[in-house]
């Protein structure tokens, strides 16, 4: 596999990389960061995903995360994946920021004309994992996945699906019911399909409800987020994790909205979380 460098920089003692490659499950080429703390010649070291909202790309969270201190302090790889393929024969609903370019949903799309590029359960869980392995120090026995938004759905999904995979899980402001919320449930329906049946397996209250479990889940949302009633509703996952027994941190943030103000202030939090379950 051809791994194309576009940058490096140094921060914190370790590396910040932008990197390229063309992805057999997307047919486009990918773009994702990562960065490499300080770390002895041979030794490997921890993971953790870093999956972005709608509209972004791997730059949102690399420019104000704010994360490489502590990263390179504890001896994390943070690993930014892109949001969903991109390019000029992959469809696109261009005017639609909820669908399409910016926001792949982290699901495998099975209905046309989506079904051929819009891969990104199987690019984050397989693809991108093993070059990862392949590229840079990294013990893939070790790894934590958390996210944003969108992205948040992703990570919780994701972990619930394959708790064996990884062994810390967290989100900021997650979509945590996307078969019912307002600005998913119109991309489940063209990414899966009409049967609300195919959507369960990317919904994590859904996931919870049908008997999927995580070790522990930490969640951070702000109660001043103007998506918190009809996009968020963080207390359906309560509700569901309470009736599973599924064990669930959240933190209800006085003040807080969507935004990455809110995502760096809580980040060394959700670090030191995943810090203490990786290392």
């Amino acid at each position: 596999m051809t791994l194309e460098t576009i940058s490096t920089a140094k921060a914190h003692g370790g590396i910040q990389g932008v990197y390229r490659h063309l992805s057999t499950e997307t047919k486009t080429p990918m773009t994702f960061a990562v960065f490499v703390p300080p770390h002895a010649e041979g030794e490997k070291l921890p993971v953790l995903w870093y999956l972005s909202g709608l509209t972004c790309t791997h730059a949102n969270c690399m420019d104000k995360g704010e994360y490489r201190q502590l990263a390179a302090e504890l001896g994390l790889i943070i690993v930014l994946p892109d949001t969903s393929p991109r390019g000029e024969d992959v469809a696109d609903e261009k005017e639609n920021w909820q669908f399409g370019s910016g926001a792949g949903f982290y699901v495998d799309a099975t209905q046309a004309p989506y079904a051929d590029h819009y891969r990104m359960y199987s690019y984050v869980t397989q693809e991108l994992p093993a070059i990862i392995a392949a590229h840079f120090p990294a013990d893939m026995s070790r790894q934590g996945i958390t996210g944003h938004s969108m992205g948040g759905h992703g990570a919780l999904t994701i972990a619930l699906n394959n708790p064996e995979t990884y062994k810390s899980a967290s989100a900021f402001a997650p979509i945590v019911n996307p078969s019912v919320a307002g600005w998913s449930k119109p991309a489940f329906e063209k990414y899966l399909g009409t049967d609300a049946a195919a959507w369960r397996r990317y919904d994590a209250v859904a996931l919870i409800e049908d008997g999927k479990r995580f070790p522990e889940l930490l969640v951070d949302q702000g109660t001043a987020d103007s998506f918190l009633a009809t996009g968020l509703m963080p207390e359906r996952l309560v509700d569901a994790a309470k009736k599973a027994g599924q064990p669930l941190v959240l933190n209800m943030r006085d003040g807080y909205d969507h935004s990455y103000n809110f995502i760096s202030t809580f980040m060394d939090d959700h670090l030191r979380w995943h810090g203490e379950r990786l290392i």
